[in-house]
């Protein structure tokens, strides 16, 4: 924190700082002795009425009272990680949204507005990479008024926790009722390593046939999940086939697009786990991304899959940043509020 000339710590933040990192020491006269002070690193996101919001690396808030602060500072924004490759948020957006292609698009400025039936919500939300081109909440009113015409809910994808990234807007969404309903992560890692492991044993496809939609999670998926699954600009489709003639025990899928390979649809039969089948179908998915000219890997996990994350971990993967899903509010009155909801809307990332 900062401390003076003669010793002390010293507030040296104010409201003009909003934006930027910083670093704040609060008391609180009511905790235990010992666990008086705490500390919060992240963007200040807002200083109104007294109170500040300070959103950390993994998206949560943090509000403080400013009469609370004995210390703060801006400090720089964190330094680059030293696993993976090299990439901003922006780029990885961009890479990660054309791995779940819409069926319908459209541009407000520089925000893309995606719709695909309601089948993932990467591919039925806003991606709002610069300016809408309007003020904020007229952008906001035509969102919800092109997803209620199609029977579906608002949704915008925001990341968090990565230099220049969107923590802003999300404070700006939430003072304005929007609801954060999924958090997930977008971890980054070299190809090669991940392409150094046992294949034995699994098939590649450029579809999603009968056999790998039988090991699949979601079930009885329309003609629209199908093609958002196939979408991309080189798709492929990994499966260790079952005894018997039965379900997969292991799948996975690949979309291979320039430097970049991104994992997704990793699914092991419970009853056949811990035996190396997931990075079986990795390796055999990363060796074809290498032979097409990809180096870098990337994929999405939600936050409290231990088991993936430890999977990932050990294959060299490494948390790039945060990203979620905030939900339009219900007071809306467009066409589609309060109507019926489009099938299979629940918590996909």
């Amino acid at each position: 924190m900062e401390i003076s000339a003669g010793g002390r710590l010293e507030v040296r933040i104010t409201a003009a700082d909003v934006g930027k990192r910083v670093s704040v020491r609060r008391w609180s006269e009511h905790a235990a002795e010992g666990e008086r002070f705490t500390d919060t690193v992240g963007v200040l996101t807002s200083w109104d009425n007294g109170v500040l919001l300070i959103t950390r690396r993994d998206g949560e808030g943090v509000r403080i009272a400013e009469s609370s602060l004995v210390a703060g500072k801006i400090v720089p924004e964190a330094p680059a990680r030293r696993r993976g490759p090299a990439a901003s948020w922006e780029e990885l957006a961009r890479i990660s949204a054309r791995s779940w292609q819409p069926l319908e698009r459209e541009r407000l400025g520089a925000w893309e507005l995606r719709a695909a039936a309601g089948f993932t919500r990467r591919a039925n939300s806003v991606l709002p990479l610069g300016d809408p081109g309007l003020p904020l909440d007229r952008a906001l009113t035509a969102v919800r008024r092109w997803y209620a015409a199609r029977g579906l809910p608002a949704y915008v994808q925001l990341a968090t926790g990565a230099e220049g990234a969107q923590e802003l807007l999300c404070a700006e969404l939430e003072t304005r009722g929007w609801t954060r309903e999924v958090t997930a992560e977008l971890w980054t890692g070299g190809l090669a390593p991940v392409a150094d492991r046992e294949t034995s044993g699994v098939e590649l496809s450029r579809t999603a046939d009968e056999t790998w939609l039988a090991r699949y999670q979601r079930k009885g998926l329309s003609d629209v999940a199908l093609k958002v699954l196939g979408s991309g600009p080189s798709v492929w489709f990994a499966t260790v086939p079952g005894a018997h003639g039965g379900p997969p025990a292991a799948i996975g899928r690949c979309v291979v697009d320039g430097r970049w390979a991104g994992f997704a649809a990793v699914e092991v039969d419970p009853e056949q786990r811990r035996r190396g089948l997931a990075s079986a179908v990795m390796a055999a998915l990363a060796r074809r991304a290498l032979d097409e000219g990809a180096s870098a890997a990337w994929l999405q996990v939600e936050t409290d899959n231990a088991a993936a994350r430890a999977l990932y971990t050990r294959l060299g993967f490494a948390v790039h940043h945060a990203y979620h899903h905030y939900r339009e509010p219900e007071d809306f009155g467009g066409a589609g509020a309060g109507g019926p909801r489009v099938a299979g809307t629940g918590p996909v990332v």
